[in-house]
Formats: structure tokens, C-alpha cells, sequence
């Protein structure tokens, strides 16, 4: 008979894509009760007359098909175009404490916020102002700080360039560099590590590569539930005969088996194709040792074979190729394969693969980036394609793949806490102001800073801040220290009921699915891409309120509110037509050169990539090899007690919105309170599945509150020493202080944990998080 599964657990056994798809979507527009607009807005989704999906940030192709949206896509639009309104009667009737009580998911399926809100802490809700009156109370917060560097900036990357624009203007206007942008918790380890080995800190590839591609390298990514539109272009490499080798802890459906909804064919029939000719399950924390390997197998090929290593090319356009060699004829095989779970012999296999293929794209996502070695690891990346030649030529490059859908372009167009020298001077020569030199905050500092009282405002343009930052348990003590917090938002999300002591603000935008009419007509925005296309945005539906407003007039607002006339800027006439907000982007960034002629043109234009160019912009003026000795990230791991954690999104999620409670393809169905360990481990440590458990975090940050309660034990193929549970409900394991020390961005995918049964502590009173069936995550106290 079949094993008995605990309740909510299933063995799922189909693959990624096809009918599951389109019945997910389907329920996903029946739930936002959208159905028939919902089709029609999907159409619209990533079409040259169209809007860009407020979800991944993975291209348009040149020639876009009837429908190019997936399920997850979809599950974004309908999300954001909801016809549920919240206004001055929902928050009549529902306290800030009695929100706070339900689940996230709850909180943000009520649906889209309609006027402004100003909190009343007397009757503990929040109540409707005018916009009038919601500019000149954050003006007057904002202009009463003693030094503009206590006041925190943060940036989601759902915002257009042209509200990013306008929001860096205006907060270098107002003195400071503090940028805490969602780029910190994500691929910030890519655009600090990049440009010391490439001289850029973007991909170098375009969509067309990979129609040469012999080999894809896939790292740390799980694109059947992160980027889904990715798997149609995956699944033509496999379909042509091209190599695709995947390195993840968990097997995830979509790189084994994916159905395309989109082909007639497998619908039918419910066939499905074959993605990953060969899948590694390396070990939570143990790409850089894994990369490592495969460049040492290559380099001993190189030596005792024929030649495989690009010579001509590193000696032309490498620097730092004699040291990595060094390093890697010391590190030893037995590390090697302690560090990253994964054999001599399967390392050197996937050597050979990649020394037979003439153009190879390695592609990476946030299991690459979100370690303390982050920024290491993506420079191991480049390492592995400089040896070949890989990058600058048709085919072959490195693909960081983006989460938010302008995360990327946020950062083009000024949205950094590390600004150049040579962007503050733009800025100076172009609008006529000396903006601050300093650098300023990213968003663990921007936490600690509100932590601990040296900031005293916080500006969040989207997101949902203190919920997807590392050390929930700080965000919210932060938050509570402001004098005046103030979100930018299309919903009601956990982080608006952390209450500043002073004034809080929650002022409705429009979402990328909505028709932004200004003085000067309908407005288009635009975005950029994973790989750095440019191109517009014209949202069609009717906004859901009269008091609902676009970004760049939000800005706006708070900025004539703030700053009154000082630098002589025009804001009004910035807002009525977005064509002289370009204009000015083009000034500051000759990259956007002809700007406003080029985003008329269907699919938009591609901004300059120096790498793929082969023109290397680093200290040496050639690529770098930069070498990593550390295989692992902490050798204390070596405790057979300590698990190392990899939080996940699920299915029905994107970022830290919950749109359902199912993980279709892990099995997981209406909960979230799950851990997930092979069964060999689970009974090696004395538990057995269905088991339910408590988290803490172990090592060098273990304390008292940093344990998450109540999880049940899954079985799920996964390395040995090794576990995954979802995020944000483990965020409180994450100490603020446990991040890469180069990019500041948060260990969330390689935790130090420890298990025991549940309720076996001290009792202590303690603050905790529970992660419940429903999802809830209650870190702080309300």
C-alpha cells in the first residue's frame, strides 16, 4: 500500500506547466472575481501595446504570441487588478490590532487601497485625508529632521524608471544617499561582485543567446515557480538537443518535466518534455565548492588532455589566470566534496560537457546570492565562463535572472545607496544642485539604523518592507521607532500596521494594469529587464478609485511638499507628460540616448553592454579571475546537529505575497507550516514525518527569540545536513547581521539551524513566530 501522507501532504507526480497551469489561472481570476476582464487584461500582458507584467523580470521575445503571460504571471495581474476595494468603511470597521490578528494572505486579499490613510493612534485606525493633507504632514515630518540622513528611502522593484528617476532626484535634492532598495535582498551580490570581474553589474546575454547555446548551466533558480515564462525557452534548448545541467538543493518539477500550455500537441496528449539532462543536488551553501571543482577538473583536463581552456582569450582579455590557477591545484578533492555534497566523478562530467561545448550561459538566481559568500559566488560563476571564452560572443555569457520586474532598471536610472563619482557629478552638471557624496544605507543598514534610533523617517515606494527584510523581530521594533513612516502601495500589506510613534501613511498608486491619465494625456511608463531591454509599459483599465494615483505624481507630491521651490525643479510639469522625465533620464544616462523615439518602437531597444563587447570597465581594463579559498561558509557546520537552512518560495507566492496556501509541485497543499528533510535525516535526528517541530537558529547568531515554532516534518528529497521551509515565515532565523559582508544582502538561503520536538524549551517568555496552516507569521508582538 502507499505510504500514508500527513494531511495536506500529496506525492505529486505530474509535470510543471500544462493543465495545472490553466486551472490555477482560472481559479486565480474566479478568486479576484475578474474572470472575464481578467482574460481580456491578460492578453495585454507583455504585448508591445501592452502593459509589462508586475511579476518576473524575464524578456519579451521579438515576435510576442498570442498570450505571453504564465500562471504565475497571471496570479500577479489578477492580483493587482482585483475587484476588491478597501476605503474609508473597511477601515471604519477594522481596527489596526484587529487586522494584525488575521493572515497575511488575509490582509492583502481584501483588495486594492482606495484614498489616502493617516493612522489615529487614539482610536487605533486608520482614517481617509486628502491628498493635501497627506503631502503637508509628510513635508512637514520630512523637513523637520536635523540631518536628511535620518531619513530612510526605500524602492521596490515593481516602480517604473520614471518614478525611480524622480524619487532619486528628489531624495538627492533633499541630502541624502540613503537607497535601501529590494535589490539589497536579492542580487545586490551580483552588482558588487560583476563589475570587479567583468567590469559590469548586469548579465551579458540576450534572448537570441540561447538559441545558440550548446550548454546551459542552470545555479540556484527555480524558474517554474520564479520566472515560468523562462521554461519555454528551456524547453526549445532541450527540444534542439542542447545540454541543460542543473545544480539545486531541491529537485524542482519544472527543470525535469515541463508541459508547454502553449503547445497543442503536448496539451493534448499530456506529454511533456524532458528540461535537465542531469540534475546535481549540491549541497545548501556548497555552489562556491561546486564551482570550484568543475573549474579544477577543467584545468587538470587542460593539462593531462588535449587542451580545453581558452588560452588566446585569457591571455588577451583575463588578469589574476595564474593565481586561481594556483589555488585550485592546492584545494583538494575530499574538501571539495565535503563542502558542496556532490562527487569528484560528477563534477568532472559536467567539466567534460562543458569543455565539449562551443558557446555555454550560466544562469543563477537568489540560491546563489542570498549566502555570506554571495558576492564569491557569482565571481566563481564568471570564473568558470572566462576559462572558455565564454562571455562576449553569440551564445554564451552569464544570466543573473532578476526577480522584481524592474529591479534592474530602478538601479539604472539612480536608485543606489553606493552612487559613482561619476553619477553625483551628472546629477550636479545636469540639474545644477552638489548632491551628497556620502554613501548611504542599504536595507540592513537602513534596519539597524531605524533599530537602533539613529533614523527617524522611513519612505517606502512599494514592497513590503519589515516582512521580506532578514530579523522581522528588528524591523518591527524600527518601524515603531519612526516619527513618521509613510507606503506607497496598491494593498494593505503586514509592514502598514508597524506603527510609527509619530505619523504613519498609506497613500494608493497605481498598478502596472491601469491607464495613467495626466494633463498631458495618457502617460506610458517603462521597464528593463533581466537582460537589459528597455521597453514601455501602458496599463488600459480603469484605476479602482478617483483618489488613486500614479508614482511619479506621489512623488511628486511629497517632494514640492518637502522641498517647497528649492532646486528649481518642475515637478508639475515632470507629471503631466513623462516624455521630459526621459528626457532628463537621457541627460543623466547618455546609455538612453534618443529615449522617448526609441520606446515607440515595438519590444523597446537594448541598453549597451560593455562586457558582451568584450570591453572590460575594471581597475586592469580586462576581466578578472578572482580567487575564492573558502569552500564553505561556516566549517562549524561540521556539527552533526546543525542543519543548514534554505528558505523557498512556494507556488502560490511571489516575494512576500501569499496569493493561495498550495505548493502544487512540492505536494503541499492549503498550509504552510512545513519543513522540508530527506527521511534519512529525519530519522537519524529521531523524528518521523508528520512530526511537528521547532526551529532555532544555531551558531554564532543563536538567541532566545530566534526560533520559529510548529512546523511539520516533510519528506522531500533534499541533500543530507540539509533543510528548506518557506519564506517569509522563517525570517525570524535570519539574524540582521548574518549577510554577505560585501553586498550587505541577507543569508536567507543558508541558515545554521537546530531542531526539537515542539514546546521542548525553558519556558521562557519568549517573542517568536509561529508559522500556522494558514500562513500567518507572527514575529512581533501586535
Amino acid at each position: 500500500m502507499p505510504k500514508k501522507r500527513p494531511e495536506g501532504i500529496k506525492d505529486y507526480t505530474g509535470p510543471a506547466g500544462g493543465w495545472g497551469a490553466l486551472k490555477a489561472v482560472a481559479v486565480a481570476l474566479k478568486a479576484q472575481q475578474i474572470v472575464s476582464r481578467g482574460a481580456q487584461t491578460l492578453l495585454k500582458s507583455n504585448q508591445p501595446d501592452g502593459f509589462d507584467c508586475p511579476s518576473c523580470a524575464w524578456p519579451d521575445p521579438k515576435h510576442s504570441s498570442s498570450f505571453e503571460f504564465c500562471e504565475n504571471g497571471a496570479k500577479a495581474v489578477a492580483w493587482e487588478s482585483t475587484a476588491r476595494k478597501i476605503g474609508a468603511e473597511f477601515f471604519a470597521k477594522h481596527s489596526v490590532s484587529d487586522i494584525w490578528q488575521q493572515t497575511d494572505h488575509w490582509i492583502e486579499d481584501q483588495g486594492r487601497v482606495t484614498d489616502p490613510l493617516r493612522y489615529n493612534a487614539a482610536t487605533d485606525h486608520y482614517e481617509v485625508v486628502t491628498w493635501e493633507e497627506a503631502f503637508a504632514g509628510i513635508g512637514a515630518g520630512l523637513a523637520k529632521l536635523d540631518d536628511p540622513n535620518q531619513a530612510e528611502f526605500y524602492t521596490s522593484g515593481r516602480c517604473s524608471n520614471e518614478a525611480a528617476f524622480l524619487y532619486q532626484l528628489f531624495v538627492r535634492l533633499y541630502g541624502t544617499n540613503n537607497f535601501p532598495d529590494c535589490s539589497n535582498m536579492c542580487h545586490e551580490a551580483t552588482s558588487v561582485g560583476l563589475p570587479k570581474s567583468i567590469g559590469i553589474g548586469k548579465g551579458t546575454v540576450s534572448l537570441e543567446d540561447f538559441d545558440h547555446a550548446d550548454l546551459i548551466l542552470s545555479i540556484g533558480h527555480n524558474p517554474g515557480t520564479n520566472h515560468p515564462r523562462m521554461m519555454a525557452t528551456l524547453r526549445e534548448v532541450a527540444r534542439r538537443g542542447g545540454k541543460i545541467v542543473v545544480f539545486n538543493p531541491l529537485k524542482e518539477r519544472a527543470l525535469e518535466r515541463f508541459e508547454s500550455p502553449q503547445s497543442v500537441v503536448e496539451m493534448a496528449t499530456f506529454a511533456a518534455t524532458p528540461i535537465a539532462t542531469s540534475y546535481l543536488q549540491v549541497k545548501v551553501g556548497g555552489d562556491a565548492a561546486a564551482l570550484k571543482g568543475i573549474c579544477k577538473a577543467l584545468v587538470a583536463m587542460d593539462t593531462a588532455e588535449a587542451p580545453v581552456l581558452d588560452h588566446a582569450f585569457i591571455a588577451e582579455h583575463t588578469a589574476g589566470f595564474d593565481a586561481l590557477v594556483a589555488d585550485l591545484e592546492t584545494a583538494e578533492w575530499a574538501d571539495i566534496e565535503h563542502a558542496s555534497g556532490l562527487g569528484r566523478s560528477d563534477l568532472e562530467e559536467v567539466a567534460r560537457l562543458y569543455a565539449q561545448s562551443k558557446a555555454t550561459i550560466c544562469c543563477y538566481g537568489m540560491g546563489i546570492t542570498q549566502h555570506r559568500t554571495g558576492t564569491s559566488n557569482v565571481q566563481q560563476i564568471a570564473n568558470l565562463l572566462l576559462l572558455r571564452g565564454n562571455m562576449g560572443r553569440p551564445g554564451a555569457g552569464i544570466c543573473p535572472l532578476r526577480g522584481h520586474s524592474n529591479v534592474q532598471g530602478d538601479r539604472t536610472v539612480g536608485i543606489t545607496e553606493r552612487p559613482s563619482p561619476l553619477l553625483l557629478d551628472t546629477m550636479r552638471d545636469v540639474f545644477g544642485f552638489e548632491p551628497p557624496r556620502a554613501d548611504g544605507h542599504s536595507v540592513v543598514e537602513s534596519i539597524a539604523a531605524m533599530r537602533d534610533g539613529h533614523a527617524k523617517a522611513v519612505v517606502c515606494l512599494g514592497g513590503n518592507l519589515a516582512i521580506a527584510s532578514s530579523d522581522p523581530q528588528a524591523c518591527a521594533q524600527g518601524f515603531r521607532n519612526m516619527d513618521l513612516a509613510v507606503h506607497i502601495t496598491t494593498k494593505l500589506n503586514r509592514t502598514h500596521l508597524l506603527m510609527a510613534k509619530g505619523a504613519t501613511y498609506i497613500l494608493p498608486c497605481l498598478g502596472r494594469t491601469e491607464r495613467d491619465s495626466q494633463d498631458g494625456g495618457v502617460q506610458a511608463v517603462t521597464v528593463e529587464d533581466s537582460m537589459s531591454m528597455v521597453h514601455a509599459s501602458r496599463g488600459f483599465l480603469m484605476p479602482p478609485g478617483e483618489n488613486v494615483r500614479s508614482e511619479p505624481w506621489i512623488v511628486a507630491g511629497i517632494a514640492k511638499a518637502t522641498l517647497g521651490a528649492k532646486g528649481g525643479i518642475d515637478w508639475d510639469g515632470y507629471v503631466a507628460d513623462y516624455d521630459r522625465i526621459r528626457d532628463s533620464i537621457e541627460a543623466v544616462f547618455p546609455a538612453f540616448k534618443d529615449y522617448n523615439a526609441r520606446i515607440r518602437e515595438p519590444g523597446g531597444f537594448h541598453l549597451p553592454n560593455s562586457a558582451a563587447e568584450r570591453i572590460w570597465l575594471t581597475d586592469t581594463k580586462k576581466a578578472n579571475f578572482i580567487v575564492s579559498p573558502k569552500l564553505e561558509e561556516d566549517e562549524s557546520t561540521r556539527d552533526p546537529s546543525v542543519l543548514r537552512l534554505t528558505t523557498l518560495r512556494s507556488h502560490d507566492q511571489y516575494n512576500t505575497t501569499i496569493y493561495a496556501l498550495d505548493d502544487r509541485y512540492r505536494g503541499v497543499f492549503g498550509r504552510r507550516d512545513v519543513l522540508f528533510m530527506n527521511a534519512k535525516e529525519i530519522a537519524r535526528l529521531g523524528f518521523a514525518e508528520g512530526d511537528v517541530i521547532d526551529v532555532t537558529t544555531a551558531l554564532e547568531f543563536k538567541r532566545a527569540d530566534r526560533i520559529v515554532q510548529g512546523l511539520m516534518l516533510v519528506e522531500h528529497e533534499l541533500p543530507d545536513n540539509c533543510c528548506a521551509s518557506y519564506y517569509p515565515e522563517t525570517q525570524p532565523l535570519i539574524a540582521l547581521e548574518d549577510h554577505d559582508p560585501q553586498s550587505f544582502t541577507p543569508s536567507y538561503k543558508s541558515v545554521p539551524v537546530q531542531i526539537r520536538r515542539a514546546g521542548a524549551d525553558d519556558g521562557a517568555e519568549r517573542v517568536v513566530a509561529r508559522a500556522g496552516v494558514a500562513g500567518r507569521l507572527t514575529s512581533v508582538k501586535a
